[in-house]
Parts: C-alpha cells; structure tokens; sequence
C-alpha cells in the first residue's frame, strides 16, 4: 500500500463472528429455498419475500460486521441512509436468488445470466455500505482487488445457484450433512468477496470522515449480531415447522387417498368371496356390449358374449341347519372352484346369496358356452367340506348368448329365465335360453295383483329387532322389516315382492303404508310409556317423490310423534347419488327432525366430501363385512376405518347381521355403537314386544332387555 494511504487493522473476533453469520445465513437460505420450492401461489410468494428479508439481512450483517471489524487511525461511521440502501440490495439479491431456485430446471443460460445478476447485486450490497464510510478526499481504489471482488462474487452467485438445484435429490440426514458442508463453501465465498472489496480500498493520509457521528462502534455491531442471529434461528425453525406439518399434511393425505382406493375397491369387490359384485358385473356387462356393437368390431368378424347364471340347488336348508358361517365357507369354496373354469377375458360375479353369474368374453356360439356350462356343473361333483361336516351340493345353470337370444339389454334376465328352468326340471342341470321361458312373467303378474290386495285388506306387517346399544348393553331403538303373509303361499321375502314392487310402480303406496304404521305403533308405545325410536327404509323410488318429506311429516302430525323419534334409512348408493332431487329430500327430512342412517355402508361409492355434508345420524355397517370380521383381518380393517371415519364424522356406527358371540366382541372392541342381529333377537312382531321390558333412548333409566326375546342368555352379559 502507498505511503500516502492510512494501513487499517482488524479486529480478527469480529472477521470470524462475521464469516460464521455469512456461513449461518446461507445454511438457512438453502432451507429457504427448499420451502419455496416446496410451495406454490401465493403461498410461495409469502416464502420468497420473507425469505429474502430473513436472508439478506443475514448476508448483510456479515458485510456490516466486516465492516465494523475495520478499525483506522481516526474517528469513523457510516451514513445510515446508505448503510440502509445496503440492506435492500441484500434483499433484492436474495429475492432474485429465492426467485431462481424455484424453478423447475436451471439451464446453462440461466445460470449464467443469475450469476451475473446476483453478483451485481452483491457488488451492490458491499460498495453501497462502503460508500457509507463518507471520507474526504474520498477512497482510492485498487482496480485489481476491485476486479477479484467482482470476479468471486459472480463466482459465488453461480455456485450458490448448483448447489440449490444440487440439494434437490438429497434427503434426511444426507441432506443435513450436504446442506452443512455447502452453507460453509457459500459463506466463505461470501467471506472472500467481502474482505477482497475491503482490499480493494485505499484511505487517504489526510482523509477525514464526514460520516463520523453516524453509525458505528461494537456495542451496535453486538447489537447487530444478536439481532440478525435471533431473526435466522426463527426463520429457520420456522421453515423446519413447516417442513414438518407438510411432511404430516402429506402422510394424511397418502392415507385418505388409500382409504378412499381401498372404499372405491369395495364398490366392485364382493366382500365375502373376493369376486366381482353386482355393480362390476354391470359395468363388464356394459363394456362388452358396447364393443359388440361397435361397427367397425361386427365388420372384423362375429363376435358373441354369453351369460351363465349359476345358483346353488337348496342352499337356504345349510344355513338354516348348519348357520350362516358354515354356508359362507361353502360360497367361498363355489367361488373357487368355478374361477377355474373362467378363461382369459372372463368375469366371474356374485351377485349376492347363492347367485354366481360367469361373463364369457367372447365366445363363439351357443354350443361353447353349454360346453362351460357343463364345466361348471363339473365343480360340484366333490363334496364341500365345513368345520362340522362335508356336503353334497348341486347347481342350475341357465346360458343366454348374444346376439342369439338376446341383443343385450334383458341378456341378464333371460340367463335368469334359463336357471329357473334348470331348476324348475330338477337342478344339477345347464339349461339354454329359449323364447317362451319368459312364461314365469305371468306368476310375477299373479303376484303382483296379491300384492295390491294385499296392501288393501291388510295383509302385510312390519316386524321390530332391537338395536342393542353396545355401551350400556341395552336396547336403544328398533328397526322395522316388512313382512308379508300371503292367504296361500305363507310367508313370502321382501326380496321375492319388494324388487317386483319396486319395477311396479306399488313401491310408493307400499312405502306411505310402513311410515303411517310405524309413527301409529310409535305413538302406541309412547302412551304406555315407552317412547322408543323406530327406524324405517326408503327406497330410492321414494326419495325421487316430489311430496314424501311432506307424506312423513303428515304420518308424524296425524299420530303425534316426534321427528326426532324416527329414523330414516338410505342405502349407500341412494345417500351418494347428487341428484337434485335426492338432495333437496335428505335436506328436507334432517330440518323436519328426522334421523338419516346411511345404510349398508361399505358396498356403494362413497364420496368423503358429500358424506361429510350428509347431515346423518349414522352408518350402518352392511352385514357382508360383519359376516367376517371375527374371523377375517381384512375384514376387521374394514369395519376399523368405516368406524373411525363414521366417529370423526361424528356419526353413530350401527353393525347389523350380528350372529355370533365372536362377531359382537370384535365389533365391540372396535368401537361399534349399535349392534343388531340374530344373536340378539328375530325381528318380532309388536304383540311380541309388548310383553317385554325395553331401555329407552331420552335419559331415563336403563331397564334391561328381556332375555326371552334374545337367542342366547350371554347376548346382553
């Protein structure tokens, strides 16, 4: 250095406080650049201005410390318009570095252009806060050092901007360490273009500082060091927070995102047997037909699909002498057996109870497909062995082709028409769809007019079974079942007449009949004291009714019962539809006070966000997954996340087709609500009831269930 220009000292504490902030501030300003990356819209904006203002100060305060290190043989200080002019070009530059390290991809030219820009920038930052130091004559440069001070910080502009990008494929602990070692190299770089500018300036013999009474001495350079060190450590247990929330908000999301698959699975999945249900069926149906009747595959070559609708040859008596786990075990055992038989392109469907249903796809006539017929038939000729005992069982199959016998759209019911026809000449046989066999329409018909008359001499009934409050072990409320005895034929199911009802139009009036008797023998219990809550099914041909809310407000007025004391249940796919119409009934029956059940849960689509405006009362959980849930983990899986979905919700969860102690415990111990099944009673008639001592459901006093109307004296223990 000339003679003619003072030699300034350093303080060397305050150079190394000031190379550990410049090493501290660019540890920080890579997780900077993590969380903007890691944001999008405005939230990354919000990141990008902070970021720059936590980092730039943090790059700023090294260069003021540095500065203040320097110490000359006169009284010093800085102008603090200009040292302020300093710090925004410290968050101008980081802006622009945070700005570039957002983006997807850094091409040659950006980098190139980025270095240059925040070097510029950086030069900016250190030759403002130097012209602070307002000394007269002014400071005399050294355009070499000058040079160099340039040249390092372009440098380390670029090698900030490789290293943001770079840190893009680290995680966990690698990435710290990573992270660590870079925001060492970027301070020292940092370092040397500052201490190099310092170099860079040569202070006159006789120069005197204008700026003296300005900023200066150690108390503000302490000031400024704990100042900028409490405002990094807050920015960096800031972003580390929200690392840590998005890495959680993610977890949640994956898991709901399978929860949701594994629901969307079930749709088409059927629980007991693993197979295809009704709704895959359809829509396999549906394919196959569509592409049958694309021109361009019927100018390829003749294409056929057939139908082969397989049931079980007096399969109720197993259940009914043996139980329903015992006849489960043989339906998965039938549903084994007859995958074998499928080709590739095949379907194999349940459509529920005993029913099979195989899906040829393609086949190439009639006489192929009795062909597999006679194949399945062939899957019955060993017995079937239970935990109790083996079984002989036989099937009737029924085989419709198309286009031979049907163009598609009743295909279905004429392979239906066949099997009944198998069984109508004895079972154990395949039977081909001929026209005429349609003949059974006519007893449908029959039917049909005995069921008008039915409904107008009285004939049907509703049947009541407890709902056992799982907590208390007491019955909190009943549901009723439609029962019909006919003159002649007995006791005939409602899944025999209610499908024919609902095909019939007769649904309607049917359904005005149970909602007057139910609110008529809720009114009769209140008066002997017992005000009870009843739970009705709706179908959805009523929920497509323009005046049912207004017909079940009218049965509540004419017997005086309260909404509330009502519950209506909706099956799944009827709560999920967003038909207008459905929704302005369901919004209509909650503000009338009535109780909503979505009913066999777990068997239809389910949308989370329609089920969470659904303002229902509860879930019930459809006996096919409490068929297995003692005994099946899958099964238990299912009911625990139908459960704790149902609970955050805020719902009441029912489990309805209990049959075993085993099935109770576990539904239990799960959570369950509300249980009801054969374990606990039969539906029974109000007669029935009356007899017995019920709990009620509005504060009073539990008083226990009676034990005759309960299958096993353990049910309630």
């Amino acid at each position: 250095m000339p003679a003619s220009l003072l030699s300034p000292s350093y303080d060397h504490g305050a150079v190394l406080l000031s190379v550990l902030v410049a090493a501290f501030a660019s540890y920080v300003a890579l997780d900077l650049a993590r969380r903007v990356r890691q944001h999008s819209g405005p939230a990354a904006r919000v990141w990008v201005v902070g970021g720059a203002m936590v980092m730039g100060s943090g790059i700023w305060a090294m260069h003021f410390i540095g500065m203040l290190a320097m110490s000359l043989p006169m009284e010093i200080g800085y102008d603090p318009a200009t040292t302020l002019a300093s710090w925004g070009a410290a968050v101008a530059v980081s802006a622009l570095a945070l700005g570039l390290a957002a983006r997807d991809r850094l091409s040659p030219a950006t980098l190139g252009l980025g270095a240059l820009a925040m070097g510029g920038g950086i030069c900016a930052m250190h030759y403002t806060g130097m012209a602070a130091l307002d000394l007269a004559p002014g400071i005399v440069w050294d355009t070499r050092w000058l040079a160099i001070s340039v040249a390092i910080a372009c440098g380390a502009s670029a090698v900030a901007l490789l290293i943001f990008f770079g840190m893009r494929r680290l995680s966990g602990l690698r990435a710290r360490i990573a992270q660590a070692g870079a925001a060492l190299v970027m301070g020292l770089a940092i370092s040397g273009m500052h201490y190099s500018g310092m170099a860079a300036a040569g202070f006159p013999v006789d120069a005197v500082c204008l700026s003296a009474g300005g900023l200066g001495g150690r108390n503000l350079g302490l000031m400024v060091l704990v100042a900028v060190v409490l405002l990094l450590t807050v920015a960096l247990f800031t972003s580390a927070l929200d690392a840590r929330l998005q890495a959680r908000a993610s977890r949640l999301a994956h898991s709901l995102s399978e929860a949701n698959a594994e629901l969307q699975r079930l749709v088409y999945v059927d629980a007991l047997t693993g197979l295809a249900n009704r709704s895959c069926l359809h829509d396999r149906l549906a394919q196959a037909l569509a592409q049958l009747a694309d021109p361009v595959e019927r100018r390829s070559a003749p294409r056929r699909i057939a139908l082969l609708f397989v049931d079980l040859d007096a399969f109720k008596p197993v259940n009914d002498a043996f139980g329903h786990d015992a006849g489960d075990e043989v339906l998965q055992q039938v549903a084994g057996r007859l995958s074998t038989v499928l080709r590739a392109g095949d379907t194999l469907a349940r459509l529920g109870g005993d029913e099979f249903v195989l899906l040829l796809d393609p086949v190439s006539g009639v006489d192929v497909a009795a062909a597999i017929g006679a194949r399945v038939l062939q899957q019955f000729s060993q017995p079937f062995e239970t935990p109790t005992r083996t079984l002989t069982l036989s099937a009737s199959v029924g085989v419709a082709v198309c286009p031979d016998h049907d163009g598609g759209a009743r295909l279905l019911a004429c392979a239906d028409a066949a099997m009944y026809a198998a069984k109508r000449a004895g079972g154990a046989s395949v039977v081909v769809y001929e026209t005429g066999m349609e003949q059974g329409a006519a007893l449908q018909l029959e039917m049909l007019q005995d069921l008008r008359e039915a409904l107008a001499r009285g004939q049907l009934q509703l049947h009541y079974q407890p709902k056992v409050d799982c907590r208390r072990q007491r019955v909190c409320g009943f549901e009723a079942l439609l029962r019909w005895r006919h003159p002649r034929h007995g006791w005939i199911s409602p899944a025999v007449f209610v499908p024919l009802a609902e095909r019939s139009g007769l649904i309607g009036a049917i359904g005005d009949w149970v909602v007057d008797e139910a609110c008529r023998q809720l009114a009769a219990w209140a008066a002997e004291g017992r005000p009870l809550r009843v739970a009705i099914n709706l179908s959805v041909y009523q929920l497509r009714q323009r005046d049912v809310v207004a017909r079940i407000k009218a049965a509540l007025r004419r017997h005086g019962v309260d909404a509330h004391r009502l519950v209506c249940e909706i099956t799944e796919s009827a709560a999920m539809e967003d038909a207008q119409a459905t929704t302005r009934v369901l919004r209509e029956l909650t503000a009338l006070g009535v109780k909503l059940s979505i009913d066999d849960f777990g068997t239809g689509y389910s949308s989370l966000a329609r089920l969470r405006r659904l303002r229902a009362h509860e879930l019930k959980i459809d006996r096919e997954f409490v068929a297995d849930v003692a005994l099946d983990a899958d099964a238990r899986a299912v009911v625990d996340a139908i459960v704790r979905l149902g609970h955050a919700l805020g719902l009441r969860i029912v489990a309805e087709g209990v049959e075993t102690r085993g099935q109770r415990d576990a539904l239990r111990a799960l959570g369950c609500d509300e249980m009801q099944g054969y374990y606990f009673s039969r539906p029974l008639p109000p007669e029935a009831l009356a007899v017995c001592e019920l709990s009620y459901d509005d504060g009073r006093e539990a008083v226990p269930f009676s034990p005759s109307m309960i299958m096993s004296n353990d049910a309630l223990a």
